[in-house]
């Protein structure tokens, strides 16, 4: 039996969602992507790091989708989010001031999103949008045995 063995980094943070595309590459099927603007530092004085984020979670998927609108109408989309498989990427750059220098862009996958605010106010919370569970059975006395 041939088994496959992974090594996982994942980080987790918050973060403001933006650039929400489709990449249609031109072998293999289109993806979803996006850039998250991780918050660090202190919280009155916040620095970003940019994470360019293909985003591979099934829930993940839906609620960036559901992001959409909110991202073009320049909204502030605040998530919670975990990422996988973080690497760094260079690149040249194409145009503006710094046309044909070097730069780097670290790339991960989106996994899982737990909290999402819109302009501050809360939509969307890991656990909140489940079906309810239904209530546990009343236990039942246990039957006398007979001999």
């Amino acid at each position: 039996m041939n088994t496959s063995h992974y090594f996982n980094l994942h980080t987790s943070g918050l973060g403001y969602l933006n650039r929400i595309r489709e990449v249609a590459p031109k072998k293999g099927d289109p993806f979803l992507c996006c850039d998250i603007a991780a918050l660090r530092g202190e919280a009155g004085n916040a620095e970003h790091t940019w994470f360019d984020c293909r985003v591979s979670g099934k829930d993940a998927q839906t609620l960036v989708r559901r992001c959409i609108d909110a991202c073009e109408q320049k909204r502030k989309v605040l998530i919670q989010f975990r990422l996988g498989d973080l690497y760094a990427d260079t690149f040249v750059y194409a145009r503006g001031e710094r046309k044909g220098e070097t730069g780097v862009s670290l790339k991960a996958h989106l996994l899982h999103i737990g909290l999402i605010k819109i302009d501050g106010e809360e939509v969307y919370r890991a656990g909140r949008e489940a079906e309810p569970q239904p209530a546990p059975a009343e236990p039942q006395p246990e039957p006398t045995p007979q001999f």
